[in-house]
Parts: C-alpha cells; sequence; structure tokens
C-alpha cells in the first residue's frame, strides 16, 4: 500500500510540472495568432505557418524522442525538453526587444516556436514513459490520461491568463513568464526517481510505425478539431465580436480536463476503440455546433463539446499502441503515435489559413468535423479487424 502510494504521488508530481511547463504552449496560443496578424502585419496564411511550425518540429523530433527515453532515460529526456521549453521564450523575448521590423521579428518568432517544439517533443515523450515505467503499462490509461489533464488544463488556464498578460503588460512580461515557468517544473520533479531503461531487442522506428499507422491516423483526423480550433478560435471571436476567445479555449480544456477526471479510467477498463468512437463522434458534434454558433454562448458549447470529445482518444488508443509493442520500445511507439498527432496540428494550420479564403472562418470547422467523421469510420474498421485477429 505504501509503494503505490509513493507511485502515486510520483505520477502527481510528473502531471504537476506537465501542467505549468506546458503553460510554455498555452500562453502563447490565443496571443500568436493576433501578434502576427494584427501587430507585425501577416496574413492569415502566416498565422497558420508560425503556429504550425511548432508541431512541424514536434513531429520531426518525435523518433529521436523516443530513442531517447527508451535508450537514455526517460528522467532526462524530460528534463532536456523542459529547458527546451524555457529558451523559446528568449527568442519571443527577441523578437519584441530588437528593432521593429516585422521580417526579423517573425523570424525569430519561428525560431523560438521551432525549439518549443523539440522541447514539447522531448518533454511528451519523456514524462509518458516515466510515468509508465513508474506505474507499469497496466495502468498504461491513467498515466495518459494524467498527463492529458495536465497538458489541457495549462491550455485552458493557459490561454486566457496569455491574452491577459499581453492586453495589460505586453509580449514583453508573456515571455518572461515562459521563461520562468519550466523552473518551476524542474523544482516540483526534479528529485522524483529516475528509470532504468529496458534492456532487449531493439526493433527500427519504421518497423514500429508499421504496427501501430492505423491508430496513429485515427489520431491525426481526431487532432484537426482542435488544431483549427487552437489556431483560428481568436480570430473567428474577433471577426464576429464575440469578446474574449481565450474563454473558448478555456471552455475546451476545462471540458477536457473533466472528463478525464470522471471519466479517465475508462480505457484501461474497456476496448480503446469504443472507448474513441463515442469520444469522436461527441467531437464531431462540437464542431458543427461552432459551425452553426449564433452566438458567443454556442459558440462556447461547441468548444466545450470538442474538449469533451477530444479528451479521451489519445489514451484509449494509445493504450491499444501499449498492447501491440514490446516493453522496451514503448517510447519509441508513443513518439511515434504522437508524431501522427503532431502531422494533423503541423500540416492543419497553414492549410485552414489557406482555406480560410474560401470557407471562411466558420467553414473550417465543418471540415474539421468531415475530418473527424473519418476517423470515426476507422475506428470502427480497426476494431472490427482486431476482433478478426483475436477471434
Amino acid at each position: 500500500m505504501h509503494a503505490f502510494a509513493t507511485t502515486r504521488w510520483q505520477l502527481l508530481r510528473l502531471a504537476i510540472a506537465m501542467f505549468f511547463t506546458y503553460m510554455t504552449v498555452g500562453l502563447p496560443l490565443a496571443v500568436i495568432p493576433l501578434f502576427v496578424f494584427q501587430k507585425l502585419g501577416f496574413s492569415d496564411i502566416w498565422v497558420g505557418v508560425v503556429i504550425g511550425v511548432q508541431f512541424l518540429a514536434t513531429l520531426l523530433t518525435r523518433g529521436y524522442a523516443g530513442r531517447l527515453a527508451d535508450q537514455r532515460g526517460a528522467k532526462r529526456t524530460t528534463l532536456y525538453g523542459m529547458l527546451a521549453c524555457g529558451v523559446s521564450g528568449f527568442f519571443c523575448l527577441l523578437a519584441v526587444l530588437l528593432p521593429e521590423e516585422p521580417l526579423y521579428q517573425i523570424g525569430l518568432l519561428m525560431i523560438g516556436r521551432l525549439i518549443l517544439g523539440l522541447g514539447e517533443s522531448l518533454l511528451l515523450t519523456g514524462n509518458l514513459t516515466w510515468g509508465m515505467r513508474l506505474a507499469g503499462a497496466e495502468q498504461a490509461g491513467k498515466v495518459m490520461s494524467w498527463n492529458g489533464m495536465a497538458i489541457y488544463g495549462s491550455l485552458a488556464a493557459g490561454a486566457p491568463l496569455g491574452l491577459l498578460i499581453y492586453q495589460h503588460y505586453g509580449f514583453i512580461a508573456l515571455s518572461g513568464m515562459i521563461i520562468v515557468l519550466p523552473c518551476i517544473s524542474l523544482f516540483i520533479n526534479g528529485s522524483v526517481a529516475r528509470v532504468t531503461p529496458l534492456q532487449g531487442h531493439r526493433v527500427s522506428f519504421w518497423s514500429i510505425m508499421y504496427k501501430i499507422w492505423r491508430m496513429g491516423v485515427i489520431l491525426a483526423l481526431q487532432g484537426i478539431g482542435f488544431a483549427v480550433l487552437s489556431s483560428f478560435v481568436s480570430l473567428y471571436f474577433a471577426a464576429n465580436q464575440w469578446g474574449n476567445a481565450g474563454f473558448a479555449l478555456s471552455a475546451f480544456g476545462g471540458a477536457f480536463v473533466l472528463v478525464r477526471v470522471f471519466l479517465g479510467g475508462l480505457p484501461d477498463k474497456y476496448n480503446g476503440y469504443k472507448v474513441a468512437l463515442l469520444s469522436l463522434f461527441i467531437e464531431c458534434m462540437g464542431l458543427i455546433t461552432l459551425y452553426l454558433a449564433p452566438n458567443f454562448s454556442v459558440a462556447l458549447l461547441g468548444a466545450a463539446l470538442t474538449g469533451m470529445g477530444c479528451s479521451l482518444v489519445y489514451p484509449a488508443i494509445g493504450k491499444e499502441v501499449v498492447k501491440a509493442v514490446p516493453a522496451q520500445t514503448r517510447g519509441t511507439a508513443l513518439g511515434g503515435y504522437s508524431a501522427f498527432q503532431d502531422i494533423a496540428y503541423g500540416v492543419t494550420g497553414p492549410i485552414a489559413g489557406v482555406a480560410v479564403a474560401y470557407l471562411g472562418y466558420r467553414g473550417i470547422y465543418l471540415a474539421a468535423a468531415v475530418a473527424v467523421m473519418m476517423a470515426i469510420l476507422l475506428s470502427f474498421t480497426t476494431l472490427l479487424r482486431s476482433r478478426k485477429t483475436t477471434s
């Protein structure tokens, strides 16, 4: 019982540290589109590029992060990620302090976003691998759920807080917060026990990807909804004169966390694909609600439903990923699995930026709902395929 309580406390510390570090992503999320579009004078396409480049960097470093966690240690990988997240704040700071030249400013901003993408990759992959080694594979769903609560809770709190800081104190104060927050996380979980990397036959990254690609595509299609929401909700709300768009991200994150708190154990109890199917249906309804929203309140409802739907997809499908690969390659598998989500985040921003010219801010939410419908279809066929394999 004492060992169980100790492990639970360690997992809680990892989640709390994740919350503070991931604020480096949440704080600028609603600010960057406004800063690039209004302050620097760049187009919607550039808004999507600046948002998406972070996810591209995360995508390109997932394999490296997974191998580092599996072979050199999950704790080391996590701490490196925290360091990179903090360094990204220095480039945001330089983008404001240097002479006002939009091309230089957006260039520095993009370098900071690239470093933040690397930090996010190391942080998420390292923290998940660290937690699973501490708790055991049978609690994989719980570990992913707790990390997800920390991540989206951070987004829910960070988005409106970031806008508040930006509006009252400016981009310099926001950059300072990004630098300081990872230091708090290092203090919280720096003394949590490290885990020794598992020994065993190492298989190639691509052979692992072959085993999990269907699961990854489901995650990618699901991620389009959040990518559209996070990239363009501030401009969507501004175009409709609906007030603080940060509350839409708060509604998303708050609903996401509540589902994780009260229903986070479902992926460990039931078939992951069944949990994912229900979740994807709710996400689809949320995106359609955003598309049809006539006012601020209905738009917030749509954001909340989207958050509810997104909440359990990652751990539900992720549990199936963990079951599909050997124990010594789980960090690599989780890195590869998460890479599909990064693809969705990285590609959706620029494509949606172009699509806005034809569909409007409202129409891109309907397009995202169609992508989620495709995820529903793939989840259903994969569930049937898994039943045939086990029967």
